[in-house]
């Protein structure tokens, strides 16, 4: 064989090995994607003939699917729909729409997904009918209802996560909509209804727990400030500031002062420790600033700022923007400014601090199952970062505990159970404050930690506060997890 024909053969070769590596990909790795493409017409079409597995709750089904007298067969239907709306959207056939679990684990529930796959082969050649799979969540159905009565009559969200494995327990965004309106089949009146959602100006379809239209988190931001300082190795959990009852922004002539317009305790100076318990906005204002805008960021990120997180839901990245001036810095030191957050967010900073410093990534399905409760998939814990250490985290929750035994935060005291928080009642625009609370309990042995958010002051206008509005909806919620 001449030189120019062993040449040519090896191009053919490695041209045919290129086309079967491409068409190997896309037939088994890509298959999972291209079968849940939305213009894949077929595979929606299949799974009309398929019964939609259910998503479960403490073996309860919040969604199943049911016969039905049309070409669809089957109609979706949600148990405490509005309640659980955040958390399993709506599935419609009819319109060839999904939202929440029902579009986030489509190929599973249809049982058009990989992980059908063998399960759908074992049936058809037992001549027994296609199903899909079923999903089992995280959540806890008794936080969740205590979460979603407390709110009743609020705009606003709560997010409860187990610090030590990141499950979430609790998802609630008010107010509700009744997701089986968005799943009948009748078109022209779905149509009608999610017209009138997205018109209501409350934003029902906003999932203000992970999404929607975010908000400056005012104090309970403080712990991440005060957790940036610990972890700079040069500040303690008593290192001292000054303690004015004004404080000039720097190179501003804006003056800022703490809540109650006094200073922070009776000293000329205070302490990280003072100011997280009494919620002071001057200390951690100067605090900021020695810090700088770079290190406050880096040990926010650690906590998840600026990262998007699929629980399988996508949440909406929490804010903590690049390139700060010493003022703008000194007002994200108790919140304010340009940062901004989720309350999922929030909850991962109380379940950070609660877990000895490592955050978990949150996580909403613990496992995939068959109609035979065989396990197709299980979901495992994974770690996102360690945003402090053992040592700094055991100073926070000190602190922390300090504020709800007595001091900014006692809405949140529950009987015989330490509960270490931090509320915030935040700025917002020429609208009412939003209030904020962000804790976990038991503080020695951390099951819960929660974050709640409260738009537009609770309907008390700028009198509302995060203590006594947000942090007893969370205390609430802490009982409930802990059976109390």
């Amino acid at each position: 064989m001449t030189k120019e024909l062993r040449r040519l053969s090896f191009v053919i070769l490695a041209m045919f090995l290129s086309l079967f590596v491409a068409t190997s990909w896309i037939q088994v790795l890509g298959a999972d994607q291209l079968s849940q493409n939305a213009a894949n017409t077929r595979t929606r079409l299949d799974s009309y003939q398929i019964q939609r597995g259910a998503i479960i709750v403490d073996d309860n089904a919040i969604a199943s699917s049911v016969p039905s007298d049309d070409r669809y067969q089957y109609q979706r239907v949600y148990t405490d729909a509005a309640m659980w709306a955040p958390v399993t959207g709506y599935y419609n056939p009819a319109l060839g729409s999904a939202t929440g679990i029902e579009k986030a684990l489509n190929g599973d529930l249809s049982g058009t997904g990989s992980n059908a796959f063998f399960g759908e082969i074992e049936r058809i050649l037992s001549g027994q009918p296609q199903q899909g799979l079923s999903v089992e969540l995280t959540l806890n159905a008794k936080a969740q209802r205590a979460a979603w009565e407390a709110l009743q009559g609020l705009q606003g969200a709560v997010v409860a996560i187990e610090p030590s494995t990141g499950r979430i327990l609790a998802m609630v965004s008010t107010p509700g909509f009744d997701t089986n309106k968005l799943a009948a089949h009748d078109s022209a009146a779905v149509n009608a209804e999610y017209d009138r959602l997205v018109e209501d100006p409350a934003n029902p379809l906003y999932n203000r727990a992970i999404a929607g239209g975010l908000n400056p988190p005012g104090s309970t931001f403080k712990v991440v400030v005060a957790a940036a300082a610990l972890a700079s190795g040069e500040w303690t959990i008593d290192s001292t500031l000054p303690n004015p009852a004004r404080y000039k922004l720097p190179g501003s002539t804006t003056q800022i002062s703490n809540a109650w317009g006094g200073t922070c305790g009776d000293g000329e100076t205070t302490t990280i420790r003072q100011a997280l318990e009494l919620s002071c906005n001057i200390p951690m204002a100067e605090l900021a600033v020695e810090l700088g805008d770079k290190a406050i960021r880096e040990t926010a990120e650690k906590f998840g700022f600026n990262s998007e997180f699929e629980m399988p839901l996508k949440s909406t990245a929490s804010s903590y923007p690049t390139s700060l001036d010493d003022a703008q810095t000194a007002l994200t030191g108790f919140g304010q400014g340009q940062v901004t957050s989720t309350p999922l967010q929030m909850a991962m900073v109380a379940a950070g601090v609660a877990n000895g410093g490592a955050v978990m990534k949150p996580r909403m399905v613990d496992r995939v199952i068959g109609d035979d409760f065989a396990v197709h998939h299980e979901f495992q814990d994974e770690a996102f970062d360690q945003a402090i250490d053992e040592d700094a985290a055991a100073a926070l929750t000190e602190a922390l505990v300090a504020g709800v035994d007595s001091g900014a935060a006692t809405g949140a005291r529950i009987d015989g159970v330490e509960v270490a928080g931090k509320t915030g009642t935040a700025q917002n625009g020429s609208r009412p404050h939003t209030l904020w609370f962000t804790g976990f309990a038991p503080a020695d042995n951390p099951k819960v930690a929660v974050a709640v958010v409260v738009e537009d002051g609770g309907g008390k206008g700028q009198s509302g506060s995060g203590d006594g509005i947000a942090a007893p909806i969370a205390k609430k919620v802490i009982e409930a997890v802990l059976g109390r």
